[in-house]
């Protein structure tokens, strides 16, 4: 990264809002937003929920289920246009074209024209996220949630728990992994690609995390709809970056600051999770996902000491509706659920009988995936079935993905590591990350993105205040200064984020229907910066007061912020006074 791209504004004031495209051109974000977390007292409050009661004595698969099953009961997955609002490409492309040319956008966001993942081409992405009825420049800003913000969506309609997008939810697994699964950061890794991010953990066979999910290596390969869901990012796209505690890669910038011992030894543990053995259970899986061969296959079965047979498209029905699985040991209780009538006393012709496969693939598992294939096609396959030559290119993908990662051929530089462990307290984190902001680049932007005020400039906060939070600005158009004065008097005097030298943006502030009087004062200053882009105002925080003033008037909140702060906006500028 340039000397220029480090010191710009815009990356310190992308720390806030922190939206896809932000942490895409800025990847140092990705990581600034887990140690925000990390530092946050929130997720260090689970730790006294009874759920997570002894979880340091328990095991690893223990402690990852507790952590994820925690997730899924407190948070759900959003991601709409009305949240954090709207912006256009133009804007955005003016915001970076000193960082970032349209092609390169083109090739890895979806909203610039990204068609690496099928799946969404086909549907029209536009179509699918709800932007068919903007223009093509309409664009969603998506911002990535902090733990506040997240928990925060209960008190926005719609919602009785908290929620947050992949990105979010990713950044969130692996600071409540580390704080409360008590997994060393060292072993987790964040995945980003343009549609989709996950969190990558290197302990035992690798644990893969999926929006509020986590996959397992059996459950990548185990053919359900989750599975296939998960699947779909890594098996469509390329991976665009991957952050760790000790740097990251990113596959457009020459440079990478990730440990390259470390990013070997991900992509090794990476790449072992999404390559499994040819087996007789790893085939029925496969088949499972892949409808358009059901009806090549028939299962040969003993009932009441007699052979019949069944066909597959039948068993897998029965499969649906029942927690007994046919390639596994629960299939004797599958096949006592099965109505008489769906047996045949004869096989069908044009038919594979499965049980050819299941015998051959259990005697010869030392055999290649080539040498099972081509003796299946010699041997077993008959002309009637033309399609086993492509069922067969499509198991390979089943079994082994290849990951699509950002190439070695870097600069690989290094800033001072963060010593950070599972065995220290929070106090002790959030002083060690503070002792290496000037030295550390995580570190430095997470002061940002924790949202402390203290020690920093405030003309990267009140450059996002004024510029990026839409969805305030659109729901006060209209009203006068007084009106909105009157009408954010009657919020709960409550920011969401605790501390008193922490702020909440605008946006923030409106979607969840509460802030502290600071907070409210740049809501009044994003709305008259959004009608009048030349105005000049004013905001005073002192004293239990947070004042706004414009045009010779004065609006005042009171604050329980310890914050102590004169700024001036003229023409989007800010001077501190």
């Amino acid at each position: 990264m340039t000397n220029d791209r480090k010191s710009s504004i815009e990356r310190y004031s992308s720390a806030y809002t922190l939206s896809d495209m932000e942490i895409f051109i800025f990847p140092e974000l990705f990581y600034a937003l887990v140690l925000a977390n990390i530092m946050s007292p929130e997720i260090w409050k689970w730790r006294e929920d009874p759920w997570f009661a002894k979880m340091e004595n328990k095991s690893f698969t223990y402690r990852i289920n507790r952590v994820k099953q925690f997730i899924m009961d407190n948070f759900v997955f959003n991601l709409d246009l009305d949240t954090w609002g709207l912006t256009t490409k133009e804007r955005e492309l003016e915001r970076f074209s000193k960082i970032m040319d349209m092609e390169i956008l083109r090739q890895s966001n979806a909203l610039f024209g990204y068609e690496g993942d099928k799946y969404y081409f086909d549907i029209d992405i536009r179509r699918h996220f709800g932007l068919d009825k903007y223009t093509d420049s309409i664009i969603p800003y998506w911002k990535t949630e902090t733990v506040e913000a997240m928990s925060a969506f209960r008190y926005k309609d719609g919602y009785t728990t908290g929620a947050g997008e992949c990105v979010s939810l990713s950044s969130l697994y692996a600071a409540a992994m580390f704080i409360v699964g008590r997994i060393p950061l060292e072993k987790i890794f964040l995945i980003a690609t343009p549609l989709h991010s996950q969190s990558f953990i290197t302990e035992r066979d690798g644990i893969l995390t999926n929006n509020r999910r986590i996959v397992t290596k059996t459950m990548w390969y185990n053919g359900t709809e989750l599975s296939e869901k998960a699947r779909r990012a890594i098996a469509n796209e390329k991976i665009t970056i991957v952050s760790h505690l000790s740097g990251y890669i990113h596959f457009m910038y020459p440079q990478a600051t990730i440990d390259r011992q470390e990013y070997d030894r991900m992509e090794t543990s990476l790449r072992a999770f999404l390559t499994t053995e040819f087996t007789f259970e790893v085939f029925i899986n496969f088949l499972r996902t892949k409808n358009e061969f059901w009806d090549c296959f028939q299962y040969r079965h003993r009932r009441h000491n007699k052979e019949c047979y069944i066909d597959l498209r039948t068993i897998f029905s029965y499969e649906h509706s029942s927690k007994n699985k046919f390639a596994s040991e629960s299939r004797k209780l599958l096949f006592e659920e099965v109505d008489a009538r769906d047996f045949a006393v004869s096989p069908k012709e044009g038919k594979i009988i499965i049980n050819d496969f299941e015998d051959y693939l259990n005697r010869n598992p030392q055999l290649s995936f080539d040498e099972k294939k081509e003796y299946f096609i010699l041997h077993i396959m008959s002309e009637r079935c033309s399609r086993m030559r492509t069922m067969f290119e499509e198991m390979r993908d089943f079994i082994r993905t290849e990951p699509r990662l950002p190439s070695v051929d870097k600069e690989f530089s290094s800033f001072p590591p963060l010593q950070i462990n599972t065995s220290q307290s929070r106090e002790e984190i959030l002083f060690h990350i503070n002792e290496m902001s000037s030295q550390n680049e995580f570190a430095e932007l997470a002061q940002y993105a924790y949202r402390r005020m203290t020690g920093v400039p405030w003309a990267p906060f009140v450059k996002a205040a004024i510029e990026r939070n839409p969805v305030c600005v659109e729901g006060l158009t209209g009203k006068s200064l007084d009106d909105i004065h009157a009408l954010l008097s009657t919020l709960p005097d409550e920011s969401i984020y605790s501390g008193d030298d922490r702020m909440a943006l605008p946006d923030e502030v409106w979607n969840f229907g509460r802030g502290d009087g600071a907070e409210k004062a740049f809501v009044m200053a994003a709305c008259l910066y959004a009608a009048t882009p030349t105005a000049t105002f004013t905001i005073r925080i002192d004293s239990g007061s947070a004042v706004f003033e414009t045009s010779g008037k004065q609006y005042s909140f009171a604050t329980a912020k310890s914050l102590r702060i004169h700024l001036m906006v003229e023409n989007g500028n800010t001077i501190t006074i």
